[in-house]
């Protein structure tokens, strides 16, 4: 079964395009990661201050291993003083039988 997280973030005004070279930067390298299946980076299409992370994972460990990368810590430093408020995740088991 897969572990999957929707992270909501809403950056401030004027940072929407250094959040996205950012998170693409994450993204790029996360994928990587033997424990992610996806990663993959949304900007809302009515609000461009509005992004949603979706991850995936493999295995139950896999999240905290994430949490370890360079690459993750470089990116939440580098974004923690673009968002106009803390970003929000939500998990999600896949109740699918693939």
């Amino acid at each position: 079964m897969t572990k999957t997280v929707l992270v909501y973030v809403t950056v401030k005004s004027g940072y929407e395009s250094e959040f996205m070279k950012a998170s693409l930067e994450n993204a790029e390298n996360s994928r990587k990661e033997k424990g992610i299946a996806e990663f993959e980076l949304m900007q809302s299409s009515d609000n461009p201050q509005k992004f949603v992370l979706t991850e995936v994972y493999k295995y139950e460990e896999a999240p905290a291993e994430h949490k370890k990368t360079t690459h993750y810590l470089k990116w939440r430093e580098t974004v923690a003083d673009m968002m106009a408020e803390p970003r929000k995740g939500v998990w999600y088991t896949s109740v699918d039988a693939e």
